[in-house]
């Protein structure tokens, strides 16, 4: 894939108001203090700067721009862990942009309101969404009656995108028979929450193939776009790590001079480079397929390699930052047990990197050993 320099200066450009915003908006401190989702910041990020719209075309009221900009926006918020629904939200719109929604989208441009696909946030591309929830025709749509556990940023998201009975449903809000609970989890800046149904009215989006092409173009953009997430974590936590190794001393030395403490993070150094280009190749695939078009082999397999690979990077770079900041990175008052979290709960994502290296050697007919 060729990178034009216009669009590769765009998104330096990008990548800089974004940064300016989050450090001013969302300093460690603060998501320290809070950790609850942050409704100012996605205010700001969403309808005064316009990035929540960023990879819808402009015919439905987006900026026109395309997945690997919003790659950007998750890079930097994955350098903060920011509480905000960014990544959920931009799986939704691309669930509803390959469901053909397009008069839904133009509704929801620039409100600042965000929707939400309603699946366990451990499901990976490939698997049966809505197998817990039956439907109940009605003269409006239909009557949801089940559950769906573990939702990613759903007990304050406006819409839900419910698959279920070869279709895909809309749930609002503030639907009749709709509970939404919130189990004790590891990363409160992304809350999950239990889904419930009963009886609740929703309305019919999309059926047969083009449903399940739907969710399947959401969940794959997940996977994807959750790889630039990590590896702007990962890149965080690397240089931290570098300079506490610099300015910390130990029997009149930094502690950066030390040999085994370089290879370390020379080694963690190569493993971020090599998923950023794994990440980067994902995205790509992504925003130059075609949304309403079933996935090819090509994209599943970009999709699956993404997350197969930099999940574990993350988690490494989360612990490391942790080990090597000694007895303070095991204190409350340092954001390392911040990144070490979100790191973990990104680990099971969209499927673990067991599932998708399964995924690859099956896509990539790899023999097993």
């Amino acid at each position: 894939m060729s990178v034009d320099p216009h669009d590769a200066q765009l998104r330096q450009q990008l990548r800089a108001e974004v940064r300016a915003a989050l450090a001013t908006l969302s300093p460690w401190q603060h998501v320290q203090r809070t950790t609850a989702p942050d409704r100012r910041l996605w205010r700001v990020l969403a309808t005064e700067m316009g990035l929540a719209d960023l990879a819808l075309p402009e015919r439905l009221g987006g900026a026109g721009a395309s997945l690997r900009e919003s790659a950007v926006v998750l890079e930097e918020l994955g350098r903060t862990v920011a509480a905000v629904p960014y990544l959920t939200g931009t799986v939704a719109g691309q669930t509803l942009l390959a469901a053909g929604a397009d008069e839904l989208l133009a509704q929801q441009a620039d409100t600042g309101r965000y929707a939400v696909l309603a699946v366990p946030i451990d499901m990976p591309p490939g698997a049966a969404a809505g197998s817990g929830v039956q439907v109940q025709p009605s003269a409006a749509g239909g009557l949801l009656s089940g559950r769906v556990p573990a939702v990613a940023d759903a007990a304050d998201a406006d819409l839900l995108l419910v698959a279920a009975a070869d279709a895909l449903w809309l749930v609002t809000a503030d639907a009749p028979g709709l509970t939404r609970t919130a189990p004790v989890c590891l990363d409160q800046t992304r809350p999950l929450a239990d889904l419930v149904f009963s009886g609740t009215p929703a309305q019919r989006l999309a059926t047969g193939a083009a449903a399940t092409v739907a969710v399947q173009r959401g969940l794959l953009a997940g996977a994807a776009l959750l790889s630039a997430e990590q590896v702007g974590l990962a890149q965080w936590c690397l240089e931290t790590t570098v300079e506490h190794l610099r300015t910390r001393h130990q029997f009149g030395r930094p502690l950066g001079s030390y040999q085994a403490l370089r290879h370390r993070l020379a080694d963690l150094w190569v493993e971020i480079t090599q998923a950023r280009a794994v990440s980067a190749y994902a995205v790509g695939a992504m925003a130059d397929a075609d949304p309403q078009s079933e996935p090819g082999r090509e994209l599943r397999l970009a999709a699956a390699l993404a997350q197969a690979y930099c999940a574990p990077v993350a988690v490494q770079a989360a612990q490391e930052c942790v080990q090597l900041h000694g007895g303070l990175g095991f204190t409350w008052e340092h954001p390392a047990h911040l990144y070490l979290k979100r790191a973990r709960t990104d680990a099971v994502a969209f499927g673990t990197a067991d599932r998708h290296r399964a995924t690859v050697a099956d896509l990539a007919d790899l023999a097993p050993a």
